[in-house]
Order: C-alpha cells, then structure tokens, then sequence
C-alpha cells in the first residue's frame, strides 16, 4: 500500500504545487470563456435587431458549421462534457481509451466552439464545458509531468472537474458537493483534501478577475411561517416535474435521433431552424446563456413573458440535439427562474422572490436529481442563506418527483453513448 508523502517531501509538494497551478489555469481560462460568452450572445443580439434576417439564416448555417467542426476537428468535445468526464473516470489502466474523451485537444474545441454556437444564436451554458475544460486541463498536466498512476485514473479527474465547476459559478461549495454528488460518490482522503485546494485556488483566481463572488443577490428574502410554507411543495412538484420531463425529453430524443442515422450536420442544420423560430418569438430572449435574464428577473428590472421559460426550455433541447459543445447549467437556471415567476404570478402564497429562487431549484434539482448540489449552487450564487431549510426540502422533493417520471438520472443515461464507442473512433455522420 503506497505510503502517504511526508510533509517536507519533494514530492509531494511537486503535485501539490501541480494541482495549484493546474487550478489557477482552470480558473483564467473560465473567466476567459464567460466574458466570450456574454461577448458573444450580446454581439448576436444587437445584429439581429439592426438586421431581422439574422434569426433565421445565422442559427441555421452557424449551428450546422459548428457541428460540422465538432465532430471532424474535436470528436468528443460534444455538447455539455460532463457524461465524458463521468464515463472517463470509469476507465482505468488505459489513457489512449480515456484521451478519446478528456485531453486538451478537446479542451481547446471546448473553449472556442460554444463562443461559435451563441454567435449563432444558439441556447448554451458554461457549466457541463466549465467541467469538461477542467478535468481534461488538470489530466493532461499531471500526464506532463508524471504523475503516479493513483492520481491519472481518478484525483486529477475530480480536481479538474470541481474547480471548473466551482471557478464557472463562483460557488466553492457546490464545487465540493458537485465532485461528490455527481462525478463520484466517493472521494479517498487525500484525494478529496486537492479537490479542495482545487477549489479554493480556481475559486479565488476568478474572483481577484471578476471582484464578484455572488451572481445574483437579493437582500428582501423573506418567508414567514404559515401559509407561505405551501410554496415547497407546490414549487418542488412543479419545478421538479419539469425538469424531470426535460431530462426525459432529452434522453429519448437522442436516443431517437441517433436511430435514425441521420448526418449530424444536418440534424444540426434543423435544431437551428428551430432556435431560429424559438429565438423570433421570444424577441431574442432565448439567445445565450440566460445569466442576463435571470439576474434581470431575481432583480425585477424588467417583466418576463410568461412563455420565456417554455420557449428557453425548447431552444436548450434543440441546442443539445444539434450535438455542438454547449451546457445546460446556466440555461436551466434562467428556465427555472422564468417558471418561478409564473407561478409566483399565477399562485403568489409567498413572496415571488422567494418562490422564484425555489423553483430555480427545483428545476435544476429535478432535471440533475443531484438535491443537495442543487440547493447549494442556488444558495451560493443568490446569498439566500435565510432560505437554506426551504431550499433543501423544495430540492428533495423535487429530485423524487423527478424519478418518477425519469428513474435514472440525465448524465447517468447520457454515460451510455460514450460506453460502446470507445473501441473505436465515431465519423462524423453519426451522432455522439
């Protein structure tokens, strides 16, 4: 059994200075691809109102070329990247199977690819890319230089992932439940102290760049005992419910999609026709990740239609579908909140800002079924520590009404694709 290094040892201080390091890159190159990202979907925006042809003829032509060099230049960097990051950590022994999933040739397509996708329009988050960039930086620096084969297969992995994870929202915390929750449910003691450092050093480089650790703020949280209480349950079997039926949705619409053989790009091609459509209707509203429009509605600067989160839902779907590098964090926590107005709207037993923020979570808690990264990532980024107990009760309950109609979990289903496909390389008429 490999002896723990001593505290002085050469070594050791050598890795532990590599997962630093490593954790300091991962936050600048995160920083660097949120500021794109909001570059991006603003520069879409302001053409497509000085030129309305642009909403649909871009997304279309866009969102089919950035497939197209998906899956010819950067196989494997498709859509979020978390299901490749979790199927890698499954691998073991065997890093020519495992670079077809996580290496920087994939980071580097990670990085740029999505910027591509919301100059077309597209419906796209950071988060799930936030993660793939992560783990396959933090691997690659250990393969340079050498780590042992105990980190290779699984510390350096979680390390990256959860300091992407973490340096992307700017919620240490989550980063931590993330790594646990989602990308392993167990964690070895010295593994689990890096992913901590990991953390802190990928959390602290963002915040030094951006002078902003709360996204989203809102110092009126208030929730009385009595009637107001009801909005648990009613935003946790709503939000959970439809986060439920957008994994659902989800899940088979690839699994038929990648049936019927068609091309990629073409398939790409007919997702943008329907970002198109979707982003026409919605006045533009859909396009980006949906930061903008969920700190807009946590702060009432402006109503939202009630269609917003119906028609951000749908641009998210046809986004996956296309098969271009993209997450769905962000998206879905601007479709929860667009869910949380109309509820607080239709039904207000609470104040809206409140049910707002519960049904944020519920969505994201019913679409990951992952409760407790869930309440801690809405918590963190809002500041609604005075909410803490309502938000965990409203994410559970949303995680079991979602397996009622989605038994097994999103990124647990999507594992599946990758699974079968590494014994041999993917062209590109197939879907990932």
């Amino acid at each position: 059994m490999e002896q723990p290094f001593s505290f002085l040892s050469y070594i050791a201080w050598k890795q532990r200075l590599v997962f630093w390091i490593g954790a300091i890159i991962v936050g600048l190159v995160i920083v660097m691809m949120t500021l794109l990202s909001e570059w991006a979907a603003q520069t879409y925006r302001l053409l497509s109102l000085q030129y309305p042809w642009f909403h649909f003829i871009i997304p279309p032509v866009g969102m089919g070329f950035t497939a197209w060099v998906t899956f010819r230049f950067f196989p494997g960097s498709e859509r979020s990247g978390i299901p490749q990051v979790k199927t890698a950590l499954g691998i073991s022994s065997n890093l020519n199977e495992r670079s077809k999933l996580i290496s920087l040739r994939i980071a580097f397509g990670k990085m740029f690819l999505p910027i591509m996708g919301l100059l077309s329009g597209a419906s796209i988050g950071f988060g799930g890319p936030a993660v793939h960039v992560g783990a396959s930086i933090m691997l690659s620096l250990g393969k340079t230089v050498k780590f042992p084969p105990h980190y290779l297969e699984k510390g350096l992995i979680l390390a990256g992932s959860a300091a992407g994870f973490a340096a992307m929202f700017s919620t240490p915390l989550a980063g931590i439940i993330f790594a646990i929750e989602e990308m392993g449910r167990t964690l070895e003691e010295r593994i689990s102290s890096l992913v901590l450092t990991a953390i802190i050093f990928s959390g602290i480089t963002a915040y030094a760049i951006l002078n902003s650790y709360i996204y989203f703020e809102d110092a009126s949280l208030v929730m009385p005992l009595g009637q107001s209480w009801l909005a648990v349950p009613l935003c946790g079997i709503v939000g959970g419910f439809l986060g439920g039926l957008f994994s659902k949705s989800t899940i088979l619409g690839s699994r038929l999609l990648k049936q019927t053989g068609i091309s990629i790009v073409v398939i790409a091609i007919v997702c943008g026709g329907v970002v198109a459509t979707v982003n026409y209707f919605s006045h533009g509203a859909t396009v980006g990740t949906g930061y903008q429009q969920t700190k807009a509605i946590l702060n009432n600067v402006q109503p939202m239609d009630f269609s917003y989160p119906f028609l951000k839902m749908l641009a998210t779907c046809a986004t996956f579908f296309s098969g271009i590098p993209s997450g769905i964090f962000v998206p879905s926590l601007a479709t929860g909140a667009g869910f949380g107005v109309n509820l607080a709207s239709w039904l207000p037993i609470a104040p809206a800002s409140v049910m707002i923020l519960l049904t944020m979570t519920a969505y994201f808690s019913g679409m990951l079924q992952s409760p407790l990264t869930s309440f801690v990532i809405v918590m963190e980024m809002t500041n609604s520590h005075e909410i803490l107990i309502p938000l965990m009760a409203t994410a559970f309950l949303a995680s079991g009404t979602s397996k009622l109609i989605n038994p097994v979990p999103l990124y647990l289903a999507l594992c599946d694709t990758y699974k079968p496909s590494l014994s041999k390389t993917k062209p590109i008429e197939t879907i990932a």
